[in-house]
């Protein structure tokens, strides 16, 4: 499940972060950029914290495998660089 729609950060980031010693939203903030655009997912990302009503939820397991294997005729698209483009007020 997606938690923030904005920077399409899921749940299991936010699980991972928190189990990687995030404790405020500030943290989930820095390490993932949830709630740095709108706003909107923030209550939902501090329930993942400790004290949170979701703080003992299991996490989901990532899948091991692909869950759609490339076929024979897929093209590789090469990544493309890119240049981080830093705003400043």
């Amino acid at each position: 499940m997606y938690i923030c729609i904005c920077n399409a950060i899921t749940e299991r980031q936010v699980q991972e972060a928190v189990s990687n010693g995030a404790k405020s939203l500030c943290d989930l903030q820095g390490q993932l950029g949830v709630a740095s655009c709108c706003g909107c997912c923030a209550d939902t990302a501090k329930e993942y914290l400790p004290g949170g009503a979701y703080q003992d939820q299991p996490m989901i397991a990532a899948p091991l495998t692909p869950i759609v294997e490339p076929a024979a005729n897929d093209t590789v698209i090469p990544a493309i660089p890119f240049e981080r483009v830093v705003c400043r007020a």
